[in-house]
């Protein structure tokens, strides 16, 4: 019988928004399984702290940046050699009701979410063809398969993850690399940056009652990202206390 073990030993890593929040938490998960982890955010001074705090390595990285995002995996193969799970769980809120978003709130939160999304897979892909071998596990969102208010630019980028993830599964399929999604209902900055009231309604629509704490999340992840899951291909698991259903 195959056991799950969460044992990443010899395992490299890659999560993106690694200086806070479900980003830190992936990192710490991945860290106690073993794993040589590489923390990748935009904000440089938090990443390096939060990589310092948890014995994982981290880079500065701009997902919107193509350029950007080529130095930093070609980073990590130098370095480390490998290339095992990349996590794509970088994002950005720009909220407001469609009438009032700006071309640049549109814009940059394609660029961040879809468009990162996108630039850290097609990156990372060659080398994990090269070994046959690769795990991938976006981060969606609840307001992409359901939508929210004020939340137009956010939730089409995440609808577009799901896309991405389902055709991405199709195609590297045959190479041994696996493409999944969570879709996650956390504490996390973006969650406490909404009203008040609105935040309320959603944990009271929640069976659960409550936002799950970050770390809530990483079992659903390392399950997705483990070797045992090699069957397991383009779903979407959603893990928000049944918010969902």
């Amino acid at each position: 019988m195959t056991t799950l073990s969460f044992d990443y030993g010899g395992q490299v890593v890659l999560v993106t928004g690694g200086a806070r929040g479900i980003g830190r938490a992936i990192g710490r998960f991945f860290v106690d399984a073993g794993a040589t982890v590489y923390l990748l955010d935009f904000d440089g001074e938090q990443v390096a702290a939060t990589a310092a705090e948890l014995g994982a390595r981290w880079l500065r990285c701009d997902v919107g940046d193509t350029a950007s995002v080529n130095a930093a995996v070609d980073t990590v193969m130098e370095q480390a050699g490998r290339l095992d799970v990349l996590v794509n769980n970088a994002g950005i809120l720009r909220d407001t009701v469609l009438w009032k978003l700006t071309d640049d709130d549109w814009e940059r939160v394609m660029t961040v979410h879809a468009g990162g999304t996108f630039r850290m897979t097609r990156a990372c892909v060659p080398h994990l063809r090269a070994r046959g071998y690769g795990r991938i596990v976006n981060v969606t969102s609840y307001s992409g398969l359901h939508g929210n208010v004020g939340q137009a630019n956010y939730a089409t980028a995440k609808a577009g993850i799901v896309g991405f993830t389902k055709t991405a599964a199709k195609e590297l399929a045959r190479f041994g690399i696996t493409v999944n999604a969570v879709s996650p209902s956390a504490e996390t900055r973006m969650i406490a940056s909404m009203p008040q009231r609105k935040r309320e309604e959603m944990a009271a629509g929640t069976p659960m009652g409550r936002f799950a704490e970050p770390a809530e999340m990483c079992p659903a992840i390392g399950f997705l990202a483990s070797p045992e899951a090699g069957y397991v291909t383009g779903t979407v698991l959603p893990v928000d206390g049944g918010l969902s259903m």
